[in-house]
């Protein structure tokens, strides 16, 4: 059986000015990347958008196992499908961390025949954009420094710096450093942290800007500390908005590239669902939505993260509404929630996936919770039997949602149609009356009440003393107007990762809250959740190698 990095690598790529014809957009618009990879220019996304508007599917998942869910594979091969039925379709997804590549995930550019390539390019170093934020970042905190270096005349805390370096790779021993030590002119010593790049503000920013002005002005509106009197301290008054906008310039403008069966896809922006909100840019979704009849994305994650984040706040923010939802299982995965351990899930087992497949039942709850029509799909697997999808059709379809078989993986769009054919059948007769889950003006404690007890299940919401006193802080200096933003594990609807399936009478653990006033979001820390991930004792570095003839190998 071939690699994903072997198919990829055989595929058959398009020039990029070709690709992008099949969305009308003109050679000169594009600013290439050699011939495979472009940048839209800022006119041609001026120029659509006065456009009609296509329709919007979004693809989310139940919670990730071991056993593998496939929703970037599932969107990709839902894409080529579309196109197969002379659909007029365009994909849009989030770029890939160096963090998980080297890591234990390995890369998101999908899988089997349902990839978008280079596949190489996309999980490296791409168009740059994320050395541009990760650059941003770090300049942004090293103004900080300097300022208190120079004199301080903002008269800032050093206890109560919230803003972090950040680096695009998973390195546990930054999570918490000291700066500073030295000689006097080696700067202020203080207790300093790391994030993940896709954790950085900036990132969020980024992916929420409307424009060129827009970034800017929620680059300045980042919190980086607060002075002696607990009143905030903004990047703008460090004079950095200028000097950050230039180094994102070119990373503000939404990426194409094409998939296996030359489908253009826009892969633009990068924030992690489980720390971060999870989507890709509202830039490229809305900029697909003008160039496209059909625009298929993704949200992160389990659909408790990354559907709830797209929904509530990045619908919120950019104003979207998606049509339809495709929410993605696998039997296997279900077996798992069901308390199979990963070696046995290839045997025919329908009592653990009776037990299992509450957490796909909680999920279809939830995503009917916002008003839209929702398809589930199974990302068929050659152990599964007749019998046991014939239960999961019959339980999607008791709980008014539609059912397809997805065998993209092994088909690409072929092997989509049923699921293209379904999702086109429910945007026809099915209307969505998308609202969001709870309201602007409620507390912060409210919102945080209503996603741990309305999408994950929870009796109540307990408080570190920390994070009431970060509550009661936020709410006095008028950010309690915000959406918040859930960091919490992905493995389970609880904040505990071992808690599989549905679980029930569990309590969710804010350990700390902090506002991320530019990107326009609360951030709440749950469990143990870190936003500085660590590698594993096997991680996937170990298998990648370049051979003599420059190509890459053991990516994934």
């Amino acid at each position: 059986m071939k690699t994903d990095i072997q198919i990829a690598q055989e595929a058959k790529l398009e020039p990029i000015v070709k690709v992008a014809e099949k969305l009308d957009i003109p050679a000169q618009e594009l600013e290439l990347y050699g011939n495979y990879k472009a940048k839209i220019s800022e006119e041609y996304l001026k120029k659509i958008s006065d456009n009609p508007q296509g329709k919007l599917i979004l693809v989310t998942a139940i919670n990730p196992t071991p056993a593998g869910e496939g929703k970037t594979t599932t969107s990709v091969g839902l894409g080529q499908a579309f196109a197969k039925l002379g659909k007029k379709a365009v994909i849009a997804l989030r770029e890939p961390s160096l963090g998980p590549c080297f890591g234990i995930k390995g890369g998101a550019a999908g899988g089997g025949y349902a990839q978008a390539v280079p596949m190489e390019d996309l999980n490296l170093h791409f168009t740059g954009d994320f050395h541009a934020i990760t650059s941003a970042n770090n300049l942004l905190a090293a103004l900080l420094d300097n300022h208190i270096q120079q004199g301080n005349e903002l008269q800032i805390d050093t206890r109560q710096i919230v803003w972090k370096r950040c680096l695009d790779m998973n390195d546990r021993v930054l999570r918490n450093t000291v700066v500073g030590l030295g000689a006097k002119a080696d700067g202020v010593v203080r207790e300093d942290h790391f994030v993940i790049t896709v954790a950085s503000e900036i990132m969020a920013v980024l992916c929420l800007a409307q424009d060129m002005q827009d970034l800017k002005e929620r680059l300045g509106r980042m919190v980086v500390a607060y002075n002696y009197q607990g009143e905030p301290v903004r990047a703008r008054d460090l004079q950095a908005v200028g000097a950050m906008a230039a180094l994102l310039r070119d990373a503000i403008k939404p990426n194409l590239i094409q998939t296996l069966e030359n489908t253009p896809v826009l892969v633009h922006g990068g924030p992690f669902a489980n720390i971060a909100h999870g989507c890709n840019s509202l830039r490229a979704t809305k900029a697909a939505l003008k160039m496209a009849d059909y625009v298929v994305t993704e949200a992160g994650f389990g659909a408790d993260l990354g559907a709830e984040k797209f929904l509530d706040i990045k619908c919120r923010i950019g104003g979207l509404a998606p049509d339809a939802v495709v929410l993605v299982a696998t039997i296997r995965a279900l077996k798992y929630n069901g308390g199979i351990p990963k070696t046995e899930l290839g045997a025919e087992n329908l009592e653990a996936l009776k037990r299992g497949i509450v957490n796909l039942e909680k999920h279809i709850e939830n995503l009917q919770k916002y008003g839209v029509p929702v398809v589930v799909t199974l990302n068929s697997f050659v152990s599964d039997t007749e019998e046991e999808t014939a239960f999961v059709r019959q339980f999607c379809q008791e709980r008014g949602c539609e059912f397809a078989l997805s065998q993209v993986w092994e088909k690409g769009g072929e092997g989509g149609i049923a699921l293209a054919q379904k999702v086109l059948e429910t945007l026809e007769n099915k209307k969505s009356d998308f609202h969001v889950l709870y309201e602007d003006g409620l507390s912060l404690k409210e919102k945080i009440g209503a996603v741990a007890g309305e999408i994950y299940g929870a009796e109540g919401v307990v408080y570190s003393a920390q994070a009431e006193k970060q509550l009661a802080q936020l709410q006095k200096l008028g950010f309690g107007k915000l959406p918040v933003c859930m960091a919490k594990t992905q493995y389970s609807l609880s904040d505990d990762p071992g808690l599989l399936g549905r679980p029930e009478h569990f309590s969710i653990h804010v350990r700390e809250v902090y506002v991320s006033a530019g990107a326009g979001f609360v951030v709440v820390l749950t469990g143990a959740v870190v936003t500085m991930p660590g590698l594993p004792k096997h991680p996937a570095a170990f298998d990648i190698d370049v051979a003599d003839d420059g190509r890459i190998t053991g990516l994934f």
